[in-house]
């Protein structure tokens, strides 16, 4: 008798001819997820999910992670004018809350709560932009998870909204102007006046008056003839100059423009029809990738992995082009660069953990701001000419805190210290290097309790990404608390396709390469059982994403090297991903198989969906989606699970969990968030095969 018997799925007939190739899609009526058959589909996974996961563990499972989340977290501060801006998310609230202070030793003032907006939490700020004298904020609303958002524009000292809603945005920059009268933002058109699949295209930059209604928004700057170009706009430090950075879906290749601003911008259109001709397109090459980072007049500063994989900083001339390096390249990555306290703040990741380093504006090394262990910082932040530079710091047993750094006394101090039901003194971090097939050296990160000693009995779950340039350096995350309270292990593995290294690390996981990001995943696995740490009926993967992908490649290459796989909100059928929402952004990591017959080779032959085999034993398998996901869309993990369901013997668990009122993850509310992990430790417990203590 097998173990598990799954509903049957209704297949069709469909085949698509890839160049020669017929490859069969039966379940493509799955990714319609408005048909009634497809809706009682994905009801009936849910429920079976749920029968497996509400178990009597469960409830102290949860408690005891709402127990750890239960403290006060503090962003970095954003000051404009003489104002500071921070978020503070208290305890078990939903979201967090952006409070502002003039001093930091006075009591901060409430601005702007989402967790009033809506009852569940579903409601999340996704990006705040205060006007350059503090005066005004503007930011942008996201519902049930989705990417799509509407800006609005508060008076802080108020708090009252201005009347006008900006619709028809994602991951729009917002400029404001000098003046402090308005702002540049990009956004899309709107849905009714281009084709259902052309939503996400045809991006443009406008000009937004305070207090205007959208439809008076004046035109800045568009390409139609390239309508996959999208568009971030910056105002200069200086207020003199309009620089847009122009990207081509996630390629790191992009391109700079800019244009000198009028002193009152509402008035730079008159007189002037075609303001676009006054746009000169600086770096236009698409050759590299560069990010501006603020000028000294007609010199433009850049962070730019041109001539450099490790990352530099350059000045370049904003009229003759003439360039000077002005940090050059080091042996450490060069990850992050802001201009703060008269220097460059540099973050350089040594061997995937940070080291930040201060240099003067002539790019002479000053000194190193010390931090508090090995970890990470984030959201380096300052004013070119203020005495004040602003970072957070975490590692995976230190929470993310907010400091600041004083040059004057070289002194790094924390603004809020943190205070949580966690003792990280009896816990230990360390790092490990393994070799990959092809002899490439990998590190990973080992977190786990000091008096349990590893053994082959050890439940070990390990974590990766490996892709679009994301490094992986320690990171703090209280939900990871309960799993190594338990004596367990926690891994996290810096794989090629991120940024640990540079660009060629990078390059290494991509198109033709990406195996190498699944063989660097493998090899740590294979050094953890090598070495008695864990064993493979003890072993765990999980990832999110493009590492949902990672660990639906590997459960399929390696089924017995282990015993549980997590797979979030994946990207799981690579012959068809561009054609959802914005899956046309990942075509320079991944490829375009319809249009490439060499890319439909590689592609072809990882695809998770199109590689599972029937009568083999694949590890147990939790699989997680959204139904506001419109990032990475449900179809993905839909399509999979049939698949994986109807191949299996009956001795494998598959269980596929579509959350309600959600997206692909960023401003989920943490009670969804609490509930989600709660589930995935019960699972990995039960099939696992330990008892979790509460």
């Amino acid at each position: 008798m097998p173990l598990y018997t799954y509903p049957p799925t209704h297949q069709s007939d469909q085949q698509d001819d890839f160049h020669g190739t017929l490859v069969a899609d039966p379940y493509r009526w799955l990714e319609d997820p408005a048909t009634a058959e497809s809706r009682e589909w994905t009801q009936t996974q849910n429920q079976r999910t749920r029968d497996y996961l509400d178990q009597p563990e469960r409830a102290g499972i949860l408690d005891r992670l709402k127990k750890v989340c239960h403290y006060t977290r503090w962003s970095t501060p954003t000051k404009r004018g003489n104002r500071y801006f921070t978020w503070k998310h208290e305890a078990l609230e939903n979201q967090p809350v952006l409070y502002w202070q003039q001093r930091f030793s006075e009591e901060p003032k409430l601005l702007l709560n989402p967790n009033v907006l809506s009852k569940k939490g579903i409601v999340s700020i996704m990006n705040v932009q205060p006007s350059r004298n503090g005066e005004w904020l503007a930011y942008s609303m996201a519902r049930s998870g989705s990417d799509w958002q509407e800006i609005r524009v508060r008076h802080v000292e108020t708090k009252e909204d201005s009347p006008e809603t900006l619709e028809h945005t994602k991951f729009a920059g917002i400029a404001w102007h000098p003046k402090n009268n308005g702002f540049f933002y990009n956004r899309y058109p709107d849905a009714a006046t281009v084709a259902e699949n052309e939503t996400s295209f045809y991006n443009a930059v406008y000009w937004h008056a305070l207090g205007t209604d959208q439809s008076e928004d004046i035109l800045i700057y568009e390409r139609p003839d390239h309508k996959d170009f999208d568009f971030f706009p910056q105002v200069s430090h200086d207020g003199k100059y309009l620089v847009l950075t122009v990207y081509l879906g996630t390629d790191r290749r992009n391109r700079i423009y800019y244009a000198p601003l009028a002193e009152h911008a509402p008035h730079f259109r008159e007189g002037n029809p075609d303001f676009q001709s006054e746009f000169v397109e600086l770096l236009n090459d698409a050759d590299a990738h560069y990010r501006f980072l603020g000028n000294e007049g007609e010199h433009f500063l850049f962070f730019t992995d041109k001539d450099a994989p490790r990352g530099s900083v350059v000045q370049i001339h904003c009229k003759t082009g003439e360039r000077k390096v002005i940090i050059a390249e080091q042996e450490d990555t060069l990850e992050s660069v802001s201009i703060a306290g008269f220097h460059f703040v540099c973050a350089y990741l040594h061997h995937a953990h940070h080291r930040v380093f201060l240099y003067d504006l002539e790019g002479k090394f000053t000194n190193e701001i010390k931090l508090p262990t090995l970890g990470a910082v984030s959201d380096l932040q300052g004013k070119p000419q203020d005495d004040e530079i602003f970072l957070s710091f975490a590692s995976f047993l230190v929470p993310t805190s907010p400091y600041i750094y004083q040059e004057k006394t070289q002194s790094l101090s924390p603004l809020h210290p943190v205070k949580i039901d966690f003792d990280p003194s009896a816990y230990e971090t360390t790092q490990h290097f393994c070799e990959s097939k092809d002899g490439t050296r990998v590190p990973f990160f080992r977190v786990r309790r000091k008096d349990v000693a590893p053994t082959a009995e050890t439940p070990t779950l390990m974590y990766g990404y490996g892709g679009f340039r994301h490094a992986m350096p320690p990171s703090f995350s209280a939900l990871l608390l309960p799993w190594l309270e338990q004596g367990n292990t926690y891994c996290l593995v810096n794989l090629r396709g991120g940024y640990e290294y540079g660009t060629a690390w990078y390059e290494a996981g991509t198109l033709s390469q990406k195996q190498n990001v699944f063989d660097d995943f493998q090899a740590a696995a294979e050094y953890l059982v090598n070495q008695g740490w864990t064993s493979p009926a003890k072993l765990a993967i999980r990832g999110g994403s493009n590492g949902g992908l990672l660990v639906g490649a590997c459960m399929l290459q390696r089924p017995d090297l282990f015993g549980a796989v997590v797979c979030q909100v994946p990207v799981l059928d690579m012959l068809r991903y561009h054609r959802f929402t914005i899956g046309r952004y990942w075509v320079s990591d991944y490829g375009n198989a319809e249009t490439n017959p060499e890319h439909f080779q590689f592609m072809y032959a990882y695809s998770p969906l199109h590689n599972v085999k029937a009568g083999v034993k694949y590890p147990d398998v939790l699989i997680t989606s959204a139904d506001h996901d419109d990032r990475v869309v449900p179809a993905h993990a839909k399509k999979f699970t049939a698949t994986l369901q109807e191949k299996s013997a009956g001795d494998n668990l598959v269980l596929l969990r579509v959350d309600t009122d959600a997206g692909h993850g960023a401003g989920k509310p943490l009670s969804k968030v609490l509930e989600e992990q709660a589930d995935i430790y019960t699972f990995l417990a039960r099939t696992l095969n330990f008892s979790w203590q509460v």
